[in-house]
C-alpha cells in the first residue's frame, strides 16, 4: 500500500447501477494507492417518482446510497441527486450532468496537483490502476490529460458478446486511422476512461454537460488546450451490457446492434482518412490564399457556403497560429461529420472496407489469422473469430499509443 501525498478523486456518476457497485467498491477497496476519495453523484430526474415506468430506477438509486453510506473504510462524498425533491428538474439531467456535479465537487476542495479519476460503475480495474495513473501523469507534466487505454471483455453471452466485439472493432479500427494519418484527434473518449490533473479540469472551465457524449465533448476540449497521454501500463475493463440511459455510445450502440442495425457505426472506406490528412496538409497553404481541399463540398454544406478560411487568417495573422486555429475548427467533431456525410454515399459494406483495410495497410497480419478473412462477416463467424480481429486491433492501436508515449528520438 502506498500513500500517496498526491490525492486521487474519483468521480462518478451512478443511476440503476446497483448490481455492478460491490464489484467496483472492491475494485477501488484493492488499490495500491490509497489517498483517494470517491465522489458519487447518484442521480435522476425528479419527475421519475411518479413515474410508474421509472419508479424502480430511483428505488434502486435509494438503495445505492444505502449502501454507499455503509462504507467506513475510505473516504468518499455522496451527491444525492435521486431522492424525492433532489432529482434533476428541467432540461438539465443525465449522466453529462452528473459527471460534471461530480467533478465540480472535487474541484471545489481538490490541490492544482490532484488527480480526477472519471469512472463508471460498471467498470473493473486492477489494483495498480489509480497508481499507474498518478505515476504516468507525473512523468508526463506536458500532459494535460490521459486518455486510458480500454478492453471490454467477453460476457459468455453471444448476442452480447457479438455485439460488443462489433463495437470495439469499430472503435478501434477509426481511432487507428486518424493515428495512421497523424491527426492530432488519434483518441477514444470513454467516460470511464479518463484522468486528469485538477489544473487541467480548472484551465479549460470544466467537462460541458451533454446528455451523451459528454466524455467525447471532454477530451476534445483538453486537446484542444493541450497533449493527451493515450498508453497507461493499466487500462480500464468496462462492462459490455444493453442500457439505454444514453443516446449515443456503447450501450446503444449493443441495443440497436442486437436489431441489425450497425449504420451508425459503421467501418468507413481508409480513403475517407486520406481525404482528411490531405486537408489538414493544406492549412499552411491555406494560410497564404484559398486552395481546393477533399472537404470543401461538405464545408459548403456544413458553414452555408461561407469562407471558413479567410476570418482564421483575419485573427491569426502567423502561419503556426492559424494552422492551430484550423486544427480547432475543424475538429473531432468536424471529422466524425465529415466521415458520416461522405460515406452517405458508399455502398461497399462494412466487411469490405475492413478486407481492404487490412490488404492495403496490414498484409502480413492476415496470415496471422486462423480463418479466411475475405469470407469474414460480422454476423456469421465465430465470436473467437471476432475477437481475434478485435484483439489484433488493439495491438496495432497499443503500438500507436506507446510510440505517442514514448518518441524515437
Amino acid at each position: 500500500m502506498i500513500n500517496s501525498p498526491q490525492k486521487v478523486f474519483i468521480a462518478l456518476p451512478v443511476q440503476d447501477e446497483l448490481d455492478f457497485l460491490p464489484g467496483f467498491i472492491e475494485c477501488v477497496r484493492s488499490q495500491s494507492h490509497t489517498n483517494f476519495k470517491l465522489v458519487v453523484c447518484i442521480n435522476q430526474r425528479d419527475d421519475w417518482w411518479e413515474n410508474l415506468n421509472k419508479v424502480k430506477v430511483c428505488k434502486n438509486n435509494a438503495e445505492a446510497i444505502g449502501l454507499l453510506k455503509n462504507i467506513k473504510d475510505f473516504p468518499q462524498d455522496i451527491i444525492d441527486r435521486s431522492s424525492h425533491g433532489k432529482g434533476w428538474k428541467g432540461k438539465d439531467f443525465g449522466v453529462g450532468w452528473a459527471r460534471k456535479t461530480a467533478m465540480d465537487h472535487i474541484s471545489a476542495q481538490a490541490e492544482d496537483n490532484d488527480i480526477i479519476i472519471s469512472l463508471d460503475a460498471d467498470t473493473k480495474f486492477n489494483p495498480d490502476y489509480f497508481m499507474s495513473v498518478t505515476e504516468n501523469l507525473n512523468r508526463h507534466p506536458d500532459a494535460v490529460a490521459l486518455s486510458v487505454p480500454y478492453y471490454h471483455e467477453r460476457t459468455g453471452d453471444e448476442e452480447k458478446d457479438r455485439a460488443i466485439l462489433r463495437y470495439e472493432i469499430y472503435m478501434r479500427y477509426y481511432a487507428i486511422n486518424l493515428w495512421r494519418i497523424g491527426n492530432p484527434y488519434s483518441f477514444t473518449a470513454i467516460g470511464s476512461a479518463i484522468a486528469l490533473p485538477v489544473r487541467s479540469y480548472r484551465a479549460i472551465g470544466g467537462i460541458t454537460p451533454h446528455k451523451s457524449g459528454e466524455d467525447f465533448y471532454f477530451v476534445q476540449k483538453l486537446r484542444k488546450f493541450g497533449k493527451i497521454l493515450t498508453w497507461n501500463q493499466e487500462k480500464v475493463y468496462p462492462a459490455a451490457r444493453y442500457s439505454d440511459r444514453v443516446f449515443f455510445g456503447t450501450g446503444p450502440a449493443m441495443i440497436k446492434g442486437r436489431g441489425g442495425d450497425w449504420k451508425s457505426y459503421p467501418v468507413y472506406p481508409f480513403e475517407y482518412f486520406d481525404e482528411v490528412k490531405q486537408t489538414y496538409d493544406l492549412f499552411p497553404v491555406l494560410f497564404k490564399e484559398d486552395v481546393a481541399t477533399p472537404m470543401d463540398e461538405f464545408f459548403r454544406e456544413k458553414f452555408q457556403g461561407k469562407n471558413i478560411w479567410e476570418p482564421l487568417r483575419e485573427n491569426f495573422r502567423a502561419e503556426e497560429k492559424f494552422v492551430k486555429a484550423c486544427h480547432h475548427k475543424i475538429d473531432a467533431l468536424r471529422i466524425l461529420q465529415f466521415l458520416k456525410w461522405k460515406n452517405a454515399g458508399n455502398n461497399d459494406s462494412d466487411e469490405e472496407n475492413l478486407i481492404r483495410w487490412f490488404g492495403r495497410f496490414y498484409p502480413e497480419k492476415i496470415s496471422l489469422l486462423q480463418f479466411d478473412l475475405k469470407k469474414f462477416t460480422f454476423s456469421d463467424n465465430p465470436i473467437l473469430e471476432l475477437d481475434s480481429v478485435r484483439n489484433m486491433l488493439s495491438e496495432i492501436e497499443e503500438k500507436f499509443q506507446m510510440e505517442q508515449s514514448n518518441p524515437k528520438s
